[in-house]
């Protein structure tokens, strides 16, 4: 992929139940999903918003069985080893070295120093992803990190890919909410975790038509909103934050038709 490098190419969702996971977010986001080769053991799907490619879902590897339902992000990268390192030597960490898939590319599992987890990856296809595009309906809009050191987790990032400080905006208790820029456009926000006890983690949105249809559909095929629907800053929509029925976190991000 020919994605300029720290832009986010490609999500995926970990799960211990691939089958019911595709019949949600089919319901909810009206994706297709295509199941790649590979076997029960593998069960990969991929999941497309129209004919553009978004999305990956997975079962839980058996070395990851400890961990949450969740969604991931992969950051695309020149030099995977090169990155690696770089991760290292920033303080983070490594969980799976830089490893090839046949035919998709390279890539690596990693960990901010502050604990959430993000891949690096280099694909091998000559086309840009569309995984991460704003405003497109059934794609990602928003990458949102909630952690327990802004500032050591921007500095951090922007050593590693060059992403920059947007600015803040104040959120009262909770702190500030920084944005993060990347070649010269937002693509996410840095916050504080509400509780200290919380596992650092990236947090991400689906752009939607509707929000208030996309709620209504949330809750009827299962999956708990937790907050929202709330406006946005700046006319930029109106916002749900939900669990989806396996326990995975997810935002959608839409307009008001009412």
């Amino acid at each position: 992929m020919t994605n300029r490098e720290g832009t986010p190419i490609w999500y995926e969702l970990k799960t211990q139940d691939p089958n019911a996971a595709q019949s949600f977010y089919e319901s909810v986001m009206d994706w297709t999903f295509e199941k790649m080769p590979g076997g029960q053991e593998m069960d990969y799907r991929v999941a497309s918003a129209k004919k553009e490619t978004v999305a990956g879902v997975m079962r839980t590897p058996a070395p990851a069985q400890g961990m949450p339902n969740m969604w991931f992000m992969y950051i695309g990268v020149e030099d995977v080893d090169a990155s690696a390192v770089k991760v290292k030597s920033l303080g983070g960490g490594i969980n799976i070295e830089p490893t090839d898939i046949p035919g998709v590319g390279r890539f690596a599992f990693c960990t901010d120093p502050q604990g959430a987890h993000f891949y690096l990856m280099r694909g091998t296809s000559d086309e840009d992803s569309a995984a991460f595009t704003p405003m497109e309906p059934g794609h990602f809009c928003w990458n949102e990190l909630v952690t327990s050191d802004q500032k050591a987790a921007l500095d951090f990032y922007s050593k590693l890919f060059g992403w920059e400080n947007g600015g803040a905006m104040p959120m009262g208790p909770t702190g500030n909410y920084t944005f993060i820029m990347h070649d010269g456009a937002m693509i996410g926000g840095v916050m504080d975790a509400p509780e200290k006890s919380t596992q650092p983690f990236w947090n991400f949105a689906i752009q939607v038509t509707d929000i208030d249809a996309t709620k209504e559909a949330v809750e009827k095929a299962g999956g708990t909103v937790r907050m929202g629907p709330n406006e946005l800053p700046d006319d930029s929509g109106w916002l749900i934050q939900i669990d989806d029925p396996q326990g995975a976190k997810i935002m959608f991000v839409g307009e008001r038709k009412g």
